[in-house]
């Protein structure tokens, strides 16, 4: 037997139960989705008639939020009301990583998981379905059933205890292909123990996924596989950038390389592309809970292992910004140097552990001056992620470092001396080279960490170029 589901409600309107509620909507328009957040900022952004203002940026999403926003989706922060009248609710809030106390720096933070586990024993009703959506270590479900079997029906009855079901869903998105990701998975997994509950999950996604397509398992399974598979993606991104390193020493091309190796089935070709590391909400948080972990079991040489993967991602990007400052003479001190791009990749505006953000801090301490651009990433974002206000730059012989949001491309290279490609936007590709020489000051130089220009064209334009990988 299957329960019938008719109203969900979704507990975080991030980067997670966004768009995955918005799709869900649009599959299943015979069911109510309620998005809560208590961030009414954040709730009033999903609600404005600009869809230009949507706080999460991802290609196709606004279509999907015009066609279901006010009809069979919802977004508002009436928590308690959604919570006690959904079927299904499902935890995707945040979980960073711990600032201190155990495990700091390393553990998850599970306190809103904790607090939302409270409010749906509180105010939901009994049978109702909680399904983990958030990223979270393994073992969690067992803290969430803890705290829901002693949730009472009757405040004077302590006999009278709600039922609940909890399972494990986690996502397997890439920001920037989010929404393809949800509509095209690849795998739906489904960890739980009750039948009935795991069904009534199945039934929702059939909707519009292949059954083949998804996969169940024990509730401790589904939530290791989600931290393995991004500890996975993650290693394969360090083992080919400390390879990128190998190529320029030996001048070797890593996207000959890349291509070489991809082509093995065994290897296959993604994530086989040269940058300047991994961000993202993910796989630093996911890779550091999974060292805690494995220290917990006192499985040294596997934490061992896997803190490897991060420290390479770590001198990635510090190996580029030692580059940059040796490439100009030494010193970049009250030098403007042009950033392309903020996000930590292409399509999403998350600065979430960007790479981008991380050089940029490391040039501020030499004493540049950036002017950045990036197409979707705002300047009160920049200024929190830089812990430093707009400050523009007055003349290019000034000593002070600083930062400016520049409103095109054309307005960061003028009278700079560099340009920093370091997210992979579509528009960075194509560059008309002659242009910006003639904006610049003299030498100029281009230091491509994504390997997405035409380095021919620049150098016949009288750039200097470094370029991740290119050792020629």
């Amino acid at each position: 037997m299957t329960k019938k589901i008719k109203k969900i409600c979704c507990i975080g309107a991030g980067f997670v139960g966004g768009p995955t509620m918005a799709v869900i909507a649009d599959k299943c328009p015979n069911i109510i989705v309620n998005v809560v957040d208590i961030n009414k900022e954040r709730i009033k952004n999903w609600n404005d008639k600009d869809l230009a203002k949507l706080p999460i940026f991802e290609p196709g999403l606004k279509e999907i939020i015009k066609r279901c926003r006010n009809k069979n989706l919802f977004f508002s922060s009436n928590v308690e009301e959604q919570i006690s009248s959904a079927d299904m609710i499902f935890i995707s809030v945040n979980t960073p990583t711990k600032e201190r106390g155990i495990g700091a720096g390393q553990a998850s933070d599970l306190k809103w998981v904790e607090i939302s586990a409270r409010e749906i024993s509180k105010f939901a009703k009994s049978g109702t379905i909680v399904v983990e959506k958030s990223t979270l270590p393994v073992k969690t479900a067992q803290t969430i059933n803890n705290i829901l079997k002693y949730s009472k029906n009757n405040e004077d009855d302590s006999n009278l205890k709600k039922k609940f079901t909890v399972l494990s869903n986690p996502e397997f998105l890439a920001e920037g292909t989010a929404i393809n990701d949800l509509v095209n998975p690849d795998r739906v997994l489904i960890g739980g123990e009750d039948n009935e509950a795991i069904n009534s999950l199945k039934e929702l996604y059939l909707n519009w996924v292949d059954k083949d397509k998804i996969l169940t398992t024990n509730l401790w399974s589904s939530e290791l596989s989600k931290l393995i598979a991004n500890a996975l993606l993650a290693q394969r991104i360090s083992s080919i950038n400390s390879f990128s390193a190998l190529c320029e020493a030996t001048d070797a091309d890593i996207k000959d390389v890349s291509l070489a190796v991809g082509l093995d089935k065994r290897i296959g070709k993604y994530f086989l592309n040269a940058g300047p590391g991994f961000g993202g909400s993910c796989f630093k948080k996911d890779i550091l809970n999974l060292i805690y972990i494995c220290n917990h079991y006192r499985l040294n040489e596997v934490s061992a292992y896997w803190q490897k993967v991060l420290d390479v991602n770590d001198w990635q990007q510090k190996r580029i910004t030692t580059i940059i400052v040796d490439k100009l003479f030494g010193t970049i001190s009250g030098k403007k140097l042009a950033i392309f791009g903020f996000a930590f990749k292409a399509n999403t505006n998350d600065t979430r552990e960007s790479p981008s953000k991380n050089i940029c801090l490391e040039l501020l301490e030499e004493g540049a001056h950036l002017s950045i651009y990036d197409p979707q990433v705002m300047n009160h974002q920049i200024a929190a992620d830089l812990n430093m206000e707009e400050r523009k730059l007055l003349s290019c012989d000034s000593k002070s470092g600083g930062w400016e949001k520049a409103l095109c491309k054309e307005d960061a290279v003028k009278d700079s001396d560099a340009i920093i490609i370091l997210t992979e936007w579509e528009e960075f590709k194509v560059i008309d080279w002659d242009l910006y020489s003639s904006l610049m000051r003299s030498p100029s130089w281009v230091f491509d960490t994504r390997y997405i220009c035409n380095l021919k064209e620049a150098k016949n334009s009288g750039f200097n170029v470094w370029c991740v990988g290119y050792g020629k």
